[in-house]
């Protein structure tokens, strides 16, 4: 299985459709939403392309690929406009390895005991990719699709295989990852 990894849209119809054309040309067979989908929040500037009308129909479009996780920007609202649900978190099993998703507002690394070594934590929520191992455990950020911070790019990952790939918006690729 291929899956298609990305957070905070923050309602950026635009960047969402560039994303979407990586999602197709990879031939992936989930897409991971790791939260704050259609608001850009109070503390955020409008994203390019910010048009929520048109993204709320581009994502419900491709309900039957989404794993969605509810970010800190999400509302009730927002879930009554989308046609699949919302998760506060998900834990699947991806190549033998527990993947624990959550939008990370709330992720506190010290409380993750419950997870196996080697376990896998999605995160989004601060717009700045990135990836470690601590504590046994995999940490991996997508960064922002749309609203990325410091000076990171606007991008999203590919999992397939205990690999992770960081591509920008355009599909080059930032960086890989061997999960061992």
């Amino acid at each position: 299985m291929k899956y298609f990894i990305l957070s905070d849209i923050h309602g950026s119809a635009y960047y969402f459709e560039k994303a979407m054309v990586q999602y197709d040309l990879h031939q992936c067979d989930q897409l991971i939403l790791l939260g704050d989908l259609l608001y850009h929040g109070p503390r955020n500037q409008l994203p390019y392309g910010y048009d929520v009308k048109k993204l709320v129909q581009i994502l419900n479009e491709r309900k039957k690929d989404i794993l969605a996780i509810k970010g800190n920007c999400d509302a009730e609202v927002d879930e009554m406009v989308l046609s699949f649900p919302l998760k506060k978190s998900a834990i699947l099993n991806w190549d033998n390895r527990k993947v624990y998703m959550t939008h990370g507002h709330h992720l506190n690394e010290e409380t993750l005991d419950f997870l196996p070594e080697n376990s896998l934590v999605l995160s989004g929520h601060t717009h700045v990719s990135g990836f470690k191992k601590e504590q046994g455990l995999y940490f991996f950020n997508p960064g922002s699709i749309s609203l990325p911070k410091e000076n990171t790019a606007n991008s999203f990952a590919i999992y397939e295989a205990n690999h992770l790939f960081l591509y920008d918006v355009t599909g080059k690729i930032l960086n890989s990852f061997l999960l061992q």
